[in-house]
């Protein structure tokens, strides 16, 4: 009965003891600054190395204050006194230190610089340290922490990365956080996933996705390397088999035999021939006269009977190294092991690599309409001049010109860029209007009927303008600003987008097209100007004044020229031979189009345009290029279409 309560007696005394230490144990497990001491050696020397392992102590320790330490750390806010091993925060500076505790936060007094140690992570351990408060970070409750882990996670994320991103998002309030979240988890689940059906699924999900982000997930996972065996091997993931000839050369086969050990290496004539000038003995190799070492066959015989004798490694000869060739196999080997990964990959790159097709095809056409605008912007006015008046007018490129120089004065007197542009599309207007009136005042109506001398005034006129602008604006380009609101492009996707002010060209190319065409089929103006077109006598006879109809038809066509000058100074460098670089376009946009059609001017723009931007896409670095093959196609187009797309009745269709 006395040793049964005894027993009981040191039982409980045990288990009191067991559960002090417990409480004890839990009650450190509580306090960073006994952790931090656990790990002091490692902190207070830390190496990108070993600093991961600090780190995932810490936070396997599950107390407060971990994120904050890190931060603390990274920042070099972190000092360390010798004489009792504890940390404590501080500022990054000398001097006297005041010494902030690590768990509570409050400052407990100051000590100098000297009796401490500042901890001074180098840059490799910093980035270690940034990366892992990502992981804190990605629960932050300020959208721009988040955001900002986020991004970090999506320019270098690794393994140990991916449970506390899939952790975060079902509280993530944020609707785009929470979808880049998703997007990244299954981006890194490619990668790091547990499981082949989960890396499978996450793979299959990116079908037809053409970010580049997931082409950089699934390319890993396809990369091989070339290697060589007797046969096939069962147990790798094999890319495809090479055939020598085809695939790689004989030289590449013999290096990788070589490499592998099935061969010796290639023999290197320079190599080859001084070993046999070390071998010579009384001027003879191998009992040949060095004096008869003179023709490559000589030279192999002698090296080979060096070989013979173990005087120099050994070689292949032809025969030989086609009878290895002929009795091993070359082939790649995919670097994911799991065939199940890379078959799943292959079909999401296939799926990918189609609808990145459709979508350079999309990219491409709008890069054809954006410069169809300008070119009919650009055009349109020589429509109009040429289709009324039949006037080749070589200083349209000018009047371009000098819609643009507008565009730049304005905005020395109008800061306000938006407002700027408002003012300086109908001064342009007004501008160019005034002077292309004069213009046809002063010459084109004198030479109307004598196209070589209209030609060649219309020329001279062009060469005064641009040496006019020259001496008041000075030869360097001279800005004109968009607006802020114009700045940027509209992305759709990593491969399709339009920048906004080529969205505003094509917006103002519109406004254009249907203005003039309700003008000249809604307006008594219209209905003068396509009678005088038709037949100038008749509209004579009826009381209408061509040549006040060639004045208003110059000038318009002439403002028409500035307003389109604006606009491509938004983008193109303002120069006074601005005008001149679009004045071939403009003429081929004409004649393709059809003289005098507003319709046809749309639709040669259109068509000059496309093309254009496909051959630049054939042959990029060269447009002058570009530019050759397009006048060769004007020049066989007219051959068979003389009038154009749209033709006109006419003094413009005579012929």
């Amino acid at each position: 009965m006395f040793e049964s309560v005894m027993r009981f007696f040191i039982l409980c005394f045990f288990a009191a003891g067991f559960l002090s230490i417990a409480d004890h144990s839990q009650a450190i497990a509580s306090d960073l600054q006994s952790v931090l001491a656990e790990n002091s050696k490692s902190i207070e020397r830390p190496s990108r190395l070993t600093v991961g392992k600090t780190i995932n102590k810490l936070f396997d320790s599950g107390v407060n204050g971990v994120p904050n330490f890190l931060k603390r750390w990274r920042d070099k806010q972190v000092w360390f006194r010798k004489k009792d091993r504890k940390f404590f925060f501080g500022p990054d500076e000398r001097g006297e230190i005041k010494l902030i505790d690590i768990d509570t936060g409050k400052v407990v007094g100051s000590a100098s610089s000297r009796i401490l140690k500042q901890i001074k992570p180098n840059s490799g351990v910093r980035s270690v340290i940034g990366a892992a408060l990502v992981r804190f970070q990605l629960s932050d409750p300020d959208p721009n922490v988040r955001a900002a882990a986020l991004q970090t996670l999506e320019r270098n994320a690794n393994a140990g990365q991916l449970k506390p991103l899939r952790s975060s998002i079902p509280s993530e309030a944020d609707p785009v956080l929470k979808s880049r979240k998703e997007r990244l988890e299954r981006l890194l689940t490619i990668s790091f996933g547990e499981t082949p059906e989960a890396r499978i699924s996450a793979i299959e999900h990116f079908k037809g996705d053409v970010g580049i982000d997931v082409r950089a997930a699934l390319n890993p996972l396809l990369a091989t390397t070339m290697a060589v065996a007797v046969t096939l091997p069962e147990d790798k993931n094999i890319a495809r088999e090479l055939r020598v000839d085809v695939d790689l050369s004989r030289g590449e086969a013999h290096a990788k035999l070589a490499k592998a050990g099935f061969a010796p290496p290639p023999l290197d004539k320079i190599a080859r021939d001084a070993a046999i000038i070390s071998k010579a003995v009384d001027g003879q190799v191998e009992g040949i006269p060095l004096s008869e070492l003179n023709t490559e066959t000589a030279r192999m015989e002698a090296y080979r009977s060096l070989a013979i004798a173990g005087a120099v490694p050994a070689f292949l000869s032809s025969n030989e190294l086609d009878t290895l060739l002929n009795t091993h196999v070359f082939f790649e080997v995919y670097a994911e092991p799991n065939r199940r990964l890379t078959d799943a990959a292959l079909d999401s790159l296939e799926a990918i690599n189609l609808t990145v097709g459709l979508n350079q095809v999309i990219d491409l056409s709008l890069d054809g309409i954006s410069l169809a605008s300008i070119y009919f912007l650009a055009a349109i006015g020589l429509a109009i001049t040429f289709g009324v008046m039949r006037v080749i007018n070589m200083a349209h490129g000018e009047f371009i010109m000098m819609g643009a120089y507008t565009g730049y004065v304005v905005q020395q007197f109008i800061t306000d860029y938006t407002l700027s542009i408002v003012v300086a599309l109908p001064l342009a207007f007004a501008v160019t209007f005034a002077v292309g009136v004069a213009m046809e005042r002063l010459v084109i109506r004198h030479l109307m009927h004598r196209p070589l001398e209209t030609l060649l005034a219309t020329f001279g006129i062009s060469i005064a303008l641009q040496q006019l602008a020259k001496n008041i604006f000075g030869t360097q380009a001279v800005p004109l600003t968009a607006p802020s609101w114009l700045d940027g492009s509209l992305i759709f996707n990593d491969i399709v987008s339009i920048s906004y002010i080529r969205i505003a060209i094509f917006v103002l190319a519109a406004i254009f097209c249907i203005s003039l065409l309700y003008i000249l089929r809604k307006t008594r103006l219209g209905l003068e100007v396509r009678t005088v077109t038709q037949n100038p006598s008749m509209a004579s006879s009826m009381g209408i004044n061509p040549d006040r109809i060639n004045m208003l038809t110059f000038g318009l066509g002439s403002g028409i020229a500035g307003i389109a000058g604006v606009a491509i100074g938004l983008f193109a460098q303002v120069t006074s031979e601005v005008g001149a670089n679009y004045i071939v376009q403009s003429f081929m946009t004409v004649v393709v189009g059809g003289v005098g059609s507003i319709v046809g001017t749309l639709a040669g723009a259109g068509m000059i345009g496309s093309l254009q931007k496909v051959i630049e896409w054939f042959n990029p670095s060269n447009t002058l290029a570009a530019q050759t093959y397009m006048i060769i196609f004007v020049i066989i187009f007219i051959q068979f279409r003389p009038r154009g797309i749209i033709a006109l009745k006419g003094r413009a269709a005579e012929g």
